[in-house]
Formats: structure tokens, C-alpha cells, sequence
């Protein structure tokens, strides 16, 4: 093979199989090993995983190299000899050949030096830049985490540097659709909204994206929204759920109600939907329940952890929200492992004296945590002295009225037959589809499709969490209390 030939090749190489490519094929072209060396050793990731540790005459003769400022050398060993020709940041091309070695082997790998060191400075530009990906990614996750548990100043701070600026007030978007065109949805929400869009992608379900759009970016209706229409339109398998407008405070808000709009939208023709109007329990019950729900949580705000590294008030209060959310899947969003959430849960339990295997537990935690946003109201504040139980909250006139605003879906004219029984059985028995199907004397696909249909009726996610499941448990018993 003629010397053209080799350059050929190398430079073919080069460009189509990378830095690891190159060294393999210099390797058995010479009949030897090659690689890329500093003083201390290999210089690059392919190369370790190519051929483990550079023997030593590399080594040495790279680190001798350096220290007297030539460009090349080579070394003589007991059957070897090592040739070396500079790269750049201080790495060398070694060959450690047998003798007697290739007569044009010098001149081999002084023709490939020029492009291995130019293929290895793309690699480490593209190993930057996939890192900086990922840290930018995580980033908005950290703000996205930040916005759902109230750390509103920090999640400012983090977005100034990221851009574009967290917009307020905003209307939040739920995109569900395959792994493969989240990029290509990400990308058309940016170009719609002239960049102002925050994409960041849902930490619990793979196959959705979480979209901040600030308020006034295009003009909506029920019946109109085009970013939700522009969305669906990229493929027949992408459905979009859209919050009302709220300020960015409210942005756990948003992306409830933009998940239960989700769950209207994958039934409809034009696959979005924008959350339907109905009553705010948190609203309903913020005069009668705080004092209530201050007493419920004292124990958990003013818990303090005995080892540094447990989690304190705080922690615990988050993993019960994304807990109580995002039942096993929580372990996504807070990064923990299903034992750790276990046991974290078993505390919440023991602290605040629940059971949260029973739904009416899981009601009453999940409201008093809608109604004491952010950490309490401090380790030193005083617990209500009167403050009511549960039920003398739900007796108040306001809620017995937005529980039956709240249910009247159910017994309405579109209702479908036996609706209020299929719910209240299921509630009944926690939730859980396989012991409320033998109840109902229905298989549990038939029970499901029960639900799913009440889904649409309701506007609301029940069989998906965030699940409408608390706020109906909660309704149901004002209305017993009600009488």
C-alpha cells in the first residue's frame, strides 16, 4: 500500500469511525500497540476502553518528551522500540512496535498526528457540549422542582441565567407523545412563541413535556388555542392539556389543571383541551380549614431530623405532595429510591397520626397541604387552640356548596347510568380498581372503562395521577355531613 493510500485511509477514518477507529487500524497496520498518551498515562476515554493501561515505555517516553520540548522521539527497548510524535495539551501518538518494525511506520503516524489530534478535539467538543446539555437540562428540572414546591425567588435566579425569564402570569401545557418527538414538539413551542416558552421535560412520565407560556403570548378561548392545535397537529398520537391563566406562584395549580385537561383531551377529535371551569376546593376551604390544617401539619413543620443527613419538616412535607401526586412514581420526581420513599411516608404517617393506606387520610393530608403553601408558619408559631377536625370543616355552608357543585356532574343528564354509585364505590374502597370491580360485579377492564368515561364527564384525571380521587373523597363526605 503506497504512502497516498494510507493518507487516505487515515483521514477516512478519521472522519467516519472517530479517534478509536484511527488506533485500531494503525494497530494492526504496524503490527503493534498504538494509542494516545500523556506522562501519566492514556489520554482519552477510547483509548482506556480500547486497550486498558498504556504500556510503560509509552508513558515514559511521552513523559520525556514533554519535559525536553521535542515533537517526536523514539525509544529503543529489549525487542521494541517506542515511537512518539506531539499532539496537543501534552499527548502524544505512541506505537510500541516490535523489531524490527514497519519501515514507513515513522512516517505512518506522522501523517495521521494531524488528524487524530484534530477527530480528538471534536470528540472532547462533543463530549463538552453533550454535558453542557445535560446540565442545562437538569437545571430547568431544578427550577421546574423549585415553581412546584414554592421556592419562587431561587427558581428566578436559577431561569435569569438560563433565559429565556419565567414568565408571569402563565398558562402551563401538558404535551403527551413519543420519546422520539418530545425534541420536535420542544423545538416547535420555542419557534411559536418566539423563544419565551420554558420546555422542560416531565421528571415523572417519560412520555410528557411540561411547558411554561407566558399568559399573553397568543389568544385563547375554550374553543381556540393555537399552540395546542399547532401541537397536535405534528402527529395523531400527541394530545395537549392547557391550564387556565395564573400567576407563576400557582404554578402546582397549573400543571393539575393542566393534567386533568389532558385527561379530556386524549378523548376528544382535536386531541387538546383547556381545563374546564368548577369550583377550587383550596378557595371553598381556606376560611374555614387553615386553622385546621396549621394544626394537622404542626408536628411535620416543626420536626427536626436527629442525624444531619435525614430530611427535615420541609423534605418530609415535599415527599408527601409528590407522594400523594405521584403515589410510587414520586420516586422520579425527588430522585430517591422506593425505600426511601417508604420509609419517608412511614414518618409522615407517624408524625402527624394517619394511616395513608386509606383514601380519607390521604384526603385530608392532601388538602391541608393545599392550604399551608410553602414551610409553615414557623417552628416557633403556636398551634390553633380551637382548631376544628376535619368534619367541622366540611360542615361549613361554603363547602357543603362546592361539594355539590363539585358532584353534579355525576347525577346529571349526561351522565351515564350508575356514574354516582361507580364512583362512590371506588372511593369506598381506597381507590383501588381490583376490589371496587367485585364490588360493582364488573371485570376490572369494565370497571376501568367506567371511570375512563367519568374521566370526560368530570374533566378531571381519576385513573392517572394527580387524581381528582381526594377532592371527590372530600365532597361525598360533605355531603353526608350535609345531610
Amino acid at each position: 500500500m503506497s504512502r497516498s493510500d494510507d493518507v487516505l485511509k487515515v483521514h477516512r477514518l478519521a472522519h467516519t469511525g472517530g479517534s478509536a477507529a484511527l488506533l485500531d487500524w494503525l494497530a494492526a497496520r504496524l503490527g503493534g500497540w498504538t494509542g494516545v498518551v500523556r506522562g501519566g498515562g492514556p489520554a482519552a476515554d477510547a483509548v482506556r476502553e480500547r486497550a486498558g493501561e498504556a504500556p510503560e515505555a509509552a508513558v515514559r517516553g511521552a513523559a520525556e518528551m514533554s519535559a525536553r520540548g521535542v515533537r517526536s522521539a523514539v525509544l529503543h527497548g529489549d525487542g521494541s522500540a517506542t515511537l512518539l510524535f506531539a499532539l496537543d495539551a501534552g499527548r502524544a501518538l505512541a506505537a510500541v512496535l516490535p523489531l524490527p518494525h514497519p519501515p514507513d511506520a515513522s512516517a505512518l503516524l506522522a501523517d495521521a498526528a494531524v488528524p487524530l489530534a484534530l477527530v480528538l478535539r471534536a470528540e472532547e467538543a462533543e463530549r463538552r457540549e453533550e454535558r453542557t446539555a445535560v446540565a442545562e437540562a437538569r437545571a430547568r428540572e431544578a427550577v421546574l422542582r423549585l415553581l412546584m414546591n414554592g421556592g419562587l425567588p431561587a427558581a428566578h435566579q436559577i431561569a435569569e441565567a438560563l433565559r429565556p425569564p419565567l414568565p408571569d402570569p402563565i398558562r402551563l401545557y401538558v404535551a403527551e407523545c413519543r420519546i422520539g418527538r418530545r425534541a420536535e414538539v420542544a423545538r416547535l413551542c420555542q419557534e411559536l412563541t418566539g423563544g419565551r416558552a420554558w420546555v422542560v421535560p416531565c421528571p415523572v412520565y417519560v412520555r410528557h413535556l411540561i411547558i411554561l407560556v407566558p399568559a399573553d403570548a397568543d389568544a385563547v378561548s375554550a374553543d381556540h388555542d393555537p399552540l395546542a392545535g399547532a401541537l397536535t397537529a405534528i402527529a395523531p398520537d400527541c394530545a395537549v392539556g392547557v391550564s387556565g391563566e395564573l400567576a407563576l406562584s400557582q404554578a402546582p395549580t397549573a400543571y393539575t389543571q393542566a393534567f386533568h385537561a389532558l385527561a379530556v383531551a386524549r378523548g376528544r377529535g382535536e386531541r387538546h383541551a383547556r381545563f374546564g371551569p368548577g369550583p377550587e376546593l383550596a378557595l371553598a376551604a381556606h376560611e374555614a380549614g387553615a386553622d385546621w390544617a396549621w394544626a394537622l401539619l404542626a408536628p411535620l413543620h416543626s420536626y427536626e431530623p436527629r442525624r444531619p443527613q435525614d430530611p427535615d419538616g420541609q423534605e418530609l412535607r415535599t415527599t408527601a405532595h409528590a407522594w400523594l401526586n405521584f403515589g410510587s412514581h414520586a420516586t422520579r420526581l425527588l430522585r430517591v429510591h422506593r425505600n426511601t420513599l417508604s420509609a419517608r411516608i412511614r414518618l409522615v404517617e407517624t408524625l402527624l397520626g394517619l394511616d395513608l393506606a386509606r383514601l380519607g387520610h390521604q384526603a385530608a393530608l392532601s388538602l391541608a397541604l393545599r392550604l399551608t403553601p410553602g414551610a409553615g408558619r414557623g417552628n416557633g408559631a403556636a398551634v390553633p387552640a380551637a382548631a376544628p377536625g376535619l368534619d367541622g370543616v366540611l360542615r361549613d355552608p361554603r363547602l357543603t356548596a362546592w361539594a355539590r357543585s363539585h358532584l353534579s356532574r355525576l347525577t346529571g343528564p349526561d351522565a351515564p347510568a350508575g356514574a354516582r354509585t361507580t364512583v362512590r364505590t371506588w372511593l369506598d374502597h381506597d381507590a383501588r380498581l381490583v376490589p371496587a370491580a367485585a364490588a360493582l360485579g364488573v371485570s376490572v377492564p369494565g370497571a376501568r372503562k367506567r371511570l375512563a368515561r367519568i374521566e370526560a364527564l368530570l374533566e378531571r384525571s381519576l385513573l392517572q395521577s394527580p387524581s381528582v380521587r381526594h377532592d371527590l373523597w372530600l365532597a361525598h363526605r360533605a355531603e353526608e355531613l350535609a345531610g
